[in-house]
């Protein structure tokens, strides 16, 4: 399989690469570019960030958990490409030295890459932009002073123009150009692993050091990125990144796109996709439960032959779904209704951290009765799961304190969580019945974001 890229402006070619060999690892031994750094190695520090370009815009990706294949057709820049061809500074870079955003260094490459990346899209939500940066020595309060004063300087033409299509018109094997291609490949390789982002199977290389052979990558299976809105359906592929989902679900269900902001980090949701995010199968992923609590709909092929499946059903056990060898996850469908969606998420940080508990709250009350509720949690068992004896508990019920009350004991028929290391199981029992007090007070109009207290 050869593959071809753009590096810092020059095209490249790679003849037979090893499919699981990323991007940082490539950069730093081949290359010898080190001023991409290894930090944690699993898509948390930000200190390997780069900017990866394509005809979908620019983004900030973790080197470390991006394998090489995933670039095809792509440019990359490290932080040795983001000044101009004559030498001249990045806005950003000359903004970090000017409000002294460095210190001992290892970090501020990816925080250059990411804020390049910011810059060239316009984003001046820094806080978001740079969740994924971490800094140990400088603080952050002059790095964002930095990324707030290069956001007023325009964006250098090297950054914003994307390199002519001269590479090379191959077809590499593994990497299908649509669902069908895929679904082909997918049926006469079974035993594949699947890459859509990475962000989950690239751990299991650089931590688990697992062999992974066969590899299919799906990012330029482009009919599975659409997501379509009409009067009775959401409709969202399979490949929908976090970033797009958040961007199309706002207007719609807004706690649900808060709940977005919150996962992971912006290198990361540029990366991970829907259907990696349902297809792990893992009890915390963010997704499952507000979809579950909303009814969506799981679309899954196998060849030709389509079924579906309501998302809660998909989850058998811990790490297995009802998915057979050579299916996989093609869309999601939700039906169009109104919003009563509460998602909240519960973690020891509040940015990037993996959730203790997560429960999503879908509770219609009509004339001050609870007439329909669907309650779904993260964090609380072996699978996402729907708390169904407390909602039978409140259905019929006056929506009121009381009746979250009379509800006590049956949290304990639904749920018997584990404790760990982000949270005990009384702890989570109690969080879980907590937020459906916040959900109550938020119907009420009641201020329950820790965002929004004021003394």
């Amino acid at each position: 399989m050869n593959i071809s890229f753009h590096l810092n402006g020059d095209p490249v070619t790679l003849r037979d690469p090893a499919p699981t060999a990323t991007l940082l690892d490539w950069l730093r031994t081949t290359r010898c570019l080190t001023g991409t750094k290894e930090g944690c190695n699993e898509g948390d520090c930000g200190a390997c960030s780069v900017i990866v370009q394509d005809d979908r815009g620019t983004q900030a990706l973790n080197a470390c958990i991006l394998f090489l294949p995933q670039l095809h057709g792509k440019s990359v820049r490290t932080v040795e490409g983001i000044a101009a061809p004559d030498g001249t500074l990045h806005p950003v870079q000359q903004a970090m030295i000017d409000h002294h955003g460095s210190q001992c260094g290892f970090c501020t490459p990816g925080f250059i890459a990411a804020m390049t990346a910011a810059h060239a899209n316009g984003a001046t939500d820094h806080d978001d932009q740079l969740a994924g940066n971490l800094c140990r020595c400088t603080g952050y309060a002059p790095i964002i002073r930095a990324a707030e004063e290069a956001a007023t300087r325009p964006v250098p033409d090297h950054i914003a123009a994307h390199p002519a299509s001269d590479l090379p018109d191959t077809e590499p094997a593994m990497l299908p150009r649509s669902s069908a291609e895929l679904a082909g490949l997918y049926a006469a390789h079974p035993e594949a692993t699947l890459v859509a982002g990475a962000t989950d199977v690239g751990l299991w290389v650089t931590k688990q050091l697992r062999d992974l052979d066969p590899l299919i990558f799906l990012h330029r299976c482009d009919d599975l990125r659409d997501i379509t809105v009409d009067d009775e359906t959401i409709t969202i592929g399979a490949m929908v990144n976090m970033n797009d989902l958040r961007a199309a679900l706002a207007p719609l269900h807004p706690s649900y796109a808060e709940m977005l902001r919150r996962y992971a980090s912006q290198q990361i949701r540029a990366a991970a996709t829907l259907g990696g995010n349902i297809a792990n199968a893992s009890p915390i992923g963010d997704n499952p439960p507000a979809l579950i609590a909303l009814g969506a709909t799981l679309h899954l092929r196998h060849g030709e032959a389509r079924r579906t499946l309501p998302l809660e059903e998909f989850f058998v056990d811990y790490g297995k779904q009802d998915r057979a060898p050579g299916e996989f996850v093609e869309k999601v469908t939700i039906s169009r209704q109104p919003d009563r969606l509460r998602v909240y998420k519960l973690s020891k940080r509040f940015d990037q951290d993996i959730s203790a508990v997560l429960g999503a709250f879908n509770i219609t009350v009509e004339d001050g009765t609870v007439t329909a509720a669907r309650i779904a949690f993260g964090g609380m068992a072996a699978t996402p799961k729907r708390a169904a004896h407390v909602e039978a508990a409140i259905t019929g019920q006056p929506w009121c304190e009381e009746t979250i009350a009379g509800a006590w004991d049956a949290w304990a028929e639904d749920f018997s969580p584990l404790s760990d290391m982000r949270a005990s199981a009384r702890y989570r029992l109690d969080a879980a019945r907590n937020m459906l007090t916040r959900c109550l007070l938020d119907d009420l109009g009641a201020q329950t974001s820790v965002l929004e207290v004021s003394a």
